[in-house]
């Protein structure tokens, strides 16, 4: 576990600048609630507004360490990869630097407090600085981590949900049973059929393409259009639903307009209406 590799979030820039704002917050909270290393007793005659006012000061000041901590470990990652071991020892320098410069203030600062033996005052702010520092950075990993996983399970919804629409590749066959193209359904825009050939449009890396097919429009109708988004919707056209665009009603009927430019628009015969728009109640809110 120790020999892992720590998660990417716990030193992304953006994460870091959060952890330190709210642990700047967090030990803002405590040093004024808590009121540890007997800072309360240093001024006594000091009004609670002055006292939050130097406290805050003092606090903002030991933060430098986290900042410069944090700067050197977001650096440092860019180089090499950080194990939990590694950083387990950076909070702990982290502690223990905080320590020492609050050690040095409590010892040297305040003239008018108790004095204290600066073994007991060092003891005392390795405690607090720990409450103060890993406190704040257990609840931000926490919550990282909580963000980590949401926004993990959203993409893995996202890609279920677009699995669930067929990517199979239509394969086309001649009058003979030969199997002539094969084409991605994403990428099927229309067939078109004049007496007994079909032309095949489809898009490829150039743009629209096509391709002459000898077979029925009645085969394909009969045999690709069943769970698929295919459609028949004039003796002359079979379209695919995907590629739909706009339905529009006019004078002489139902055209479809593709979402694909320099296509012409699709016919929607009488004959076929009906069933047309039994599947198209399907793509439709």
């Amino acid at each position: 576990m120790m020999e892992g590799k720590i998660p990417a979030y716990l030193y992304e820039k953006k994460n870091s600048v959060k952890t330190i704002l709210f642990t700047a917050l967090f030990a803002l909270l405590f040093i004024n609630l808590f009121q540890p290393f007997g800072s309360r007793d240093w001024y006594p005659g000091v009004s609670d507004i002055k006292y939050f006012a130097f406290s805050s000061l003092i606090i903002l000041t030991g933060m430098l360490v986290v900042v410069i901590s944090r700067i050197i470990l977001t650096a440092y990652s860019k180089k090499r990869d950080i194990l939990y071991w590694h950083y387990a020892l950076w909070i702990l320098c982290e502690i223990v630097a905080m320590a020492i410069f609050y050690t040095l203030f409590s010892k040297f600062f305040p003239k008018d407090g108790i004095e204290r033996d600066i073994s007991e005052i060092f003891r005392q702010s390795l405690f607090n600085t720990a409450l103060v520092l890993l406190l704040p950075y257990a609840i931000t990993w926490l919550y990282f981590s909580w963000k980590e996983k949401t926004t993990l399970l959203e993409r893995i919804e996202e890609e279920r949900l677009a699995d669930t629409r067929p990517k199979t590749l239509i394969a086309f066959h001649d009058e003979k049973g030969d199997l002539k193209i094969s084409v991605m359904l994403e990428n099927l825009l229309y067939i078109e059929s004049a007496d007994n050939y079909a032309t095949i449009y489809y898009l490829n890396k150039s743009g629209v393409s096509q391709f002459l097919l000898r077979n029925s429009l009645k085969w394909m109708d009969e045999h690709l259009t069943q769970e698929t988004p295919l459609v028949r919707c004039h003796r002359s056209y079979i379209v695919n639903m995907d590629k739909v665009k706009i339905l529009k009603k006019i004078k002489g009927g139902i055209v479809l307009e593709l979402d694909e430019g320099h296509t012409p628009d699709i016919p929607v015969s009488k004959t076929y209406y009906e069933s047309f728009m039994h599947k198209f109640s399907h793509y439709s809110v």
